[in-house]
């Protein structure tokens, strides 16, 4: 993946598809667990702000060119201004604020807050925004929900997160108006608590592979 000076911020996390969702309880490993994501083919992150954790990690990773930094679990403006001090790019939020996206407009950085009902969507279409999280995606009705959603904002791209699995994100990567998916099966916690920053970048790889592999499957049966 090549970072341009023109490019989007959702336009890189599309390039790459897949945006792990890593929660730290301890932010001295953060460069290692970077060095992973990006050794296996997925160079960025959405550190969520779950742990006190997060915040520091962020930090740490500040300096990092070879990876996209996102903050997740942004729940109020002034977290925004934490995530977006720290260096990250784009704030992700469970569900949508319009302090926020207001404060993430403000700061240079982009929004994309959580929906799960026409309701949240439509304030979302409201306060400018084309580019959304859907969450949780499967416990909130999953790809028909998606579609559902999608049909009245035929504009808005999502990114689902939230109960997506190597077994289910493939068919979510697929829909037209999915640009990205947010997942944690190659960030798993007990991986990064024991320090097996090797083994996230196998899953990592063993991710980036399978979406390969899938494309090109669909791309020789259409």
């Amino acid at each position: 993946m090549t970072h341009t000076s023109t490019a989007t911020v959702t336009g890189i996390l599309a390039e790459i598809q897949i945006v792990p969702v890593v929660v730290l309880n301890d932010p001295a490993g953060a460069n290692e667990l970077a060095d992973a994501l990006v050794a296996g083919g997925i160079p960025c992150a959405e550190i969520t702000f779950r742990t006190p954790a997060g915040l520091e990690a962020l930090k740490a990773l500040r300096g990092r060119t070879d990876l996209l930094l996102g903050a997740g679990t942004v729940l109020n403006a002034a977290d925004v201004d934490l995530a977006a001090d720290a260096g990250a790019k784009f704030i992700v939020s469970p569900g949508f604020g319009a302090d926020v996206v207001t404060r993430c407009r403000e700061r240079g950085v982009t929004a994309i807050p959580g929906v799960a009902t026409a309701s949240e969507l439509q304030a979302a279409v409201a306060a400018g925004l084309r580019h959304v999280k859907f969450f949780p995606a499967e416990q909130a009705g999953g790809l028909p929900m998606l579609s559902a959603l999608s049909g009245p904002f035929p504009e808005v791209r999502f990114m689902p997160s939230g109960g997506l699995r190597p077994d289910n994100v493939n068919a979510y990567l697929d829909h037209p108006a999915v640009f990205a998916a947010g997942g944690s099966w190659m960030v798993p916690r007990a991986a990064i608590v024991a320090g097996n920053f090797q083994e996230i970048a196998r899953l990592c790889a063993e991710t980036r592979s399978a979406l390969a592999e899938h494309h090109r499957t669909n791309k020789g049966s259409t």
